[in-house]
């Protein structure tokens, strides 16, 4: 990993600089505001709209540029291998997650079927083994993917305590809140913008790919 920002980019402090890459991988903080994400918002790279704090399109720019692994590099290598290995996973999960708010008939999910919810309850552990599989691998190549695996579980321990919303609520550290930064930073360090990743995902599950 590249600690330096590339000699394009302008020079950041490193308060910042993480501060950039994580409201960007995040998407958005909500809540009080720290010196370093006051600098973002005054070099532009930060919106704040009341109390959310969304990163512009400069800053999340800026946030590639800083996180991108050497093109053609081993370490780019690597992680794209273990990219495409994590992408059929991301479409078991957000299949999954659609079956826990939604029955197969398209009504919602109102929980109270038992039976139906330790099937996605099962589901859901065939996912987090399999990404537990790649996270570890992750790692191997980069220590900032370390945290991830102990975030997902806590969702799942949260989940199990009998609150539902520890799946897939956007308001919270849930699994798939978790999940969604997991993908996103793997996207800034591989340069790979949002329509190449579906397009990718697409090809992986029809077996096209490669």
């Amino acid at each position: 990993m590249t600690d330096a920002f590339p000699q394009q980019t302008p020079s950041l402090a490193e308060s910042t600089k993480n501060a950039l890459v994580d409201l960007v991988v995040r998407g958005m903080h909500r809540g009080p505001v720290s010196p370093a994400q006051d600098e973002l918002v005054a070099a532009g790279y930060a919106l704040a709209k009341g109390p959310i704090l969304m990163p512009s399109p400069t800053g999340t720019s800026l946030a590639g540029a800083v996180c991108r692994v050497e093109p053609g590099s081993d370490e780019e290598r690597k992680l794209r291998s273990l990219f495409e290995v994590f992408l059929p996973i991301n479409r078991q999960l957000r299949d999954l997650c659609t079956s826990f708010q939604t029955k197969p008939d398209g009504t919602p999910n109102d929980h109270a079927d038992q039976a139906y919810e330790a099937k996605v309850r099962d589901e859901l552990d065939d996912v987090h083994t399999a990404i537990s599989r790649v996270l570890r691998r992750l790692s191997q190549c980069d220590g900032r993917f370390a945290h991830y695996t102990g975030d997902l579980e806590e969702a799942i321990e949260k989940l199990d305590a009998g609150d539902s919303s520890w799946l897939a609520s956007p308001l919270k550290d849930s699994y798939h809140t978790v999940w969604m930064r997991l993908h996103q930073e793997l996207l800034l360090l591989l340069g790979i913008s949002r329509s190449e990743d579906e397009k990718l995902e697409q090809e992986l599950v029809s077996g096209r790919a490669g």
